[in-house]
């Protein structure tokens, strides 16, 4: 990708290889002697940690591929059995579905990156417009991965944006029918979404490879953007760039790891563990953190085809930046102005993230189509106009002299716009997702919070209890089989104990050799079976309202924690709204409604339910559960002995997964240590 090399391995077998095929002296030109600038900050890290995501999002997807079923009917229990029987599966997963997040991190920080120092500028055009391409296909398969596990926002986020092709005039209907597979959202879609989510991340490889030749024949920018002149100027790529980009990777894979091992779900949706149900919308249809600047610019315009022209135009924009910035100087370092309308931009990006969580109503509509117009007149009327009436400060002669004026402005700032952008973008989360007309429910100290948190052996085996008693009756745990009650990490049984509590249970199986179905014992292999034969029977039994499985519920539910608690949160690795508002709601009964509240004929007022009317009748009451432990018989202790339970059975693997976590993250403190003094000692001399 350098060009012609002069390498010349000493092996003879090697030499046979190279003169038929130059691949060692293509990689020794492009990875090992390829003159780098020396002043290259840590921004620059980005591009090999985008490379590295890259290749983890492709090994975990193939490797998930292998045991997922693209079937409306087994998608989603696909991917739950995938987290607790495949072995490792819950920490393929979390890799896959953090990774997601992780790639859009590190591509926008690697699209400021460039945007600020000028790398789209003479002569990196191709390379730019490359990068735009790779960010397309990202954004087009994210959207098809999140569509994959067959949940709720899965579900209801396929059919709103497949849907906005149909404002495309002539041929939208068309391509709405053709992207569906039928006249809605179902089966056909899942499997057209599910194969072109495998392919394209083999595009998007084919299209990096592209974006590295296009790097190495223009040559790499640089904070100054002042050419090498000379060989003072530029460094070895290896060892001096590929030390200081392990360095880099090895940091961001820390952050990398809090997400997979403390706070896999802290940027997911709740909605998304309840299986897809055409038939319930929920209350807040939003994207993914990554989507939001540009949902809430299609929602800013009133018009369905120009809200869609107008959130692809944002984006392919991009591709013609080079000629609308006509300015020579290309860093913004030396262009005082440019620095500032850079700013602006990026907290108009922030804020319409921000917005594109709220609900499209009121100031929220008028602030977006105001920012709307600033995101597009940053790129119109600013970058055009300013490359016309800016002076921008003198460019030092040669990199070499520009090292010797280091400033690190540009890093604070960067990282304090990111802090804000993550704030923002994850409290705006917080705040669709919360509980509208709900009081929000107390917070509880539970043993398996934090980063070394257990479950509790006994309030795991008082919750069963509970559970059989009370809540089997109407509430199934489709995804726990009794072989579970035994494994590593649950309520502390033997292997005999779980099959004699398997054995009380009574299991439809069958057909036998007469051809009927028949009853039987229950045996470990067995999952808890449902009260209902089916969703009308639990329907019928309870006023219309089927009571929900069990298995995730906790998962399943949340609430809007807000600002400040959601940033302590993610550094408190606090991820128990779910549980709490579990716990909340089991207590959450009152006899008397307050007033001016109506509660509908046949249901019942909880204060912490959403709309405080909820059709199950108060289940817990003091005394109703004997404990042979002592333990208070209380609501209280009910509650919060059943939600631990309900926790293990929607998390198993949790404490497995703390454990390895720390470890890892011993190792990789390690691993960076390491790569920061062997960084220090490469490039000492240097400079």
């Amino acid at each position: 990708m350098s060009g012609p090399s002069d390498y010349q391995p000493s092996n003879p077998a090697l030499q046979w290889i190279e003169r038929r095929l130059p691949i060692i002296g293509l990689v020794h030109s492009s990875f090992v002697v390829y003159p780098t600038p020396r002043n290259l900050n840590y921004w620059w890290t980005f591009g090999a940690i985008l490379s590295f995501m890259l290749g983890m999002q492709i090994l975990t997807g193939v490797v998930l591929a292998m045991h997922y079923t693209p079937h409306a009917d087994l998608a989603f229990k696909s991917v739950e059995l995938i987290v607790r029987d495949v072995n490792y599966g819950w920490l393929l997963r979390n890799m896959h579905a953090c990774g997601a997040s992780m790639f859009f991190f590190a591509v926008y920080v690697h699209m400021l990156r460039g945007l600020y120092y000028g790398s789209y500028k003479e002569a990196r055009e191709v390379l730019w417009i490359l990068g735009v391409i790779i960010y397309l296909l990202m954004m087009a398969t994210g959207f098809m991965g999140y569509v994959l596990p067959w949940g709720q926002m899965s579900f209801w986020g396929a059919t709103v944006i497949t849907n906005l092709f149909s404002a495309i005039p002539y041929v939208g209907e068309s391509i709405v029918t053709l992207l569906w597979g039928g006249y809605s959202v179902g089966n056909p879609t899942l499997n057209r979404f599910f194969s072109l989510h495998y392919l394209l991340p083999f595009l998007i490889a084919g299209v990096v490879v592209l974006h590295v030749w296009a790097l190495h024949v223009a040559g790499q920018n640089n904070p100054d953007g002042v050419e090498p002149k000379t060989e003072k100027d530029t460094v070895p790529f290896t060892p001096h760039a590929t030390i200081k980009d392990g360095f880099g990777v090895a940091c961001f894979l820390l952050l990398y790891a809090w997400f997979i091992f403390y706070m896999p779900n802290y940027l997911g949706d709740a909605d998304n563990y309840i299986p897809a149900n055409p038939g319930v919308t929920p209350p807040h249809i939003v994207p993914e953190w990554y989507y939001l600047p540009f949902y809430a610019i299609l929602r800013s315009i009133p018009n369905k085809l120009a809200g869609v022209i107008g959130m692809f135009s944002a984006i392919i924009i991009l591709c013609f930046l080079p000629w609308l910035d006509a300015a020579k100087t290309r860093s913004s370092k030396y262009r005082p102005l440019a620095k500032q309308f850079f700013w602006i931009f990026v907290a108009v990006c922030i804020l319409l993230g921000y917005l594109g969580a709220q609900p499209p109503e009121g100031i929220y509509v008028i602030a977006g189509r105001v920012l709307t117009v600033c995101y597009f007149a940053y790129f119109l009327i600013v970058l055009p106009l300013l490359s016309r009436i800016e002076t921008p400060r003198p460019v030092p002669n040669s990199i070499s002299e520009a090292i010797l004026a280091k400033g690190g402005k540009a890093v604070a700032s960067v990282a304090i716009a990111l802090v804000a952008a993550g704030a923002l973008f994850l409290g705006s989360l917080q705040d669709a997702r919360a509980s509208e007309g709900s009081e929000r429910p107390p917070g509880n100290k539970w043993s398996f919070s934090g980063p070394f948190g257990k479950y509790d052996r006994g309030a795991l085996q008082r919750g069963l209890k509970v559970y059989k008693e009370v809540c089997s009756s109407c509430h199934g745990l489709s995804y726990i089989a009794f072989r579970n009650l035994a494994e590593a990490g649950g309520p502390g049984y033997s292997v005999a104990q779980a099959a004699a509590f398997a054995s009380d249970y009574k299991v439809k199986d069958g057909p036998n050799d007469a051809g009927d179905m028949f009853e039987r014992p229950g045996r470990p292999a067995d999952y808890f079976p449902s009260p209902f034969p089916n969703e009308q029977a639990a329907r019928a039994a309870n006023g219309g309202a089927a009571p929900p499985d069990l298995s995730l519920i906790t998962k399943a539910r949340s609430y809007g924690r807000g600002f400040p608690w959601f940033i302590f949160d993610f550094f408190t690795q606090y991820q128990e709204q779910g549980p709490d508002y579990v716990a909340a709601v089991l207590q959450g009964f009152e006899d008397k409604v307050p007033e001016g509240v109506t509660i509908p004929e046949g249901s019942y007022y909880n204060k912490y339910f959403p709309g405080h009317a909820i059709k199950m009748p108060k289940p817990l009451s003091d005394g109703q559960v004997t404990y042979d432990d002592g333990s208070p018989t209380t609501v209280a202790q009910y509650s919060k002995d059943v939600t631990t339970f309900l926790m293990w059975t929607a998390e198993p693997h949790m404490e497995a997964r703390k454990r390895l976590g720390f470890q890892v993250f011993v190792f990789l403190i390690i691993f960076a240590g390491l790569m920061y003094f062997t960084k220090k000692k490469v490039w000492s001399d240097s400079h």
